[in-house]
């Protein structure tokens, strides 16, 4: 039997409020995040391992939530496992263009 994901809360589509997501992305490492979501696993969410960044796994877990809270990311709970994605839709219609900024930027 296989279990249901358990989705943590979020703002709605149309809570999202511009200041707090630029304010989330104006972090490199939270921007990374999101365009390596973009880029690698648009359709997938992923869990923290597989970014394989080198952070103490309760920085991490800040950075994750603060993407969450903000509405940039959808995270769902997995047995023990965390999970994210990029709310694309959600960010599109309400502000377009932003991801295609974000998928285009260099570091």
């Amino acid at each position: 039997m296989t279990s249901v994901p358990t989705p943590f809360p979020e703002p709605a589509r149309a809570e999202l409020r511009l200041e707090e997501v630029l304010g989330v992305l104006s972090d490199p490492l939270r921007l990374g995040i999101v365009r390596k979501l973009l880029l690698e696993s648009p359709d997938t969410d992923r869990s923290c391992g597989w970014f394989e960044i080198d952070r103490p796994k309760s920085t991490l877990t800040h950075h994750f939530k603060a993407l969450r809270e903000a509405g940039v990311t959808r995270q769902r709970q997995y047995g023990l496992e965390r999970r994210s994605m990029v709310r694309i839709d959600d960010l599109d219609a309400r502000f377009p263009g932003l991801l295609d900024l974000v998928r285009d930027w260099k570091p």
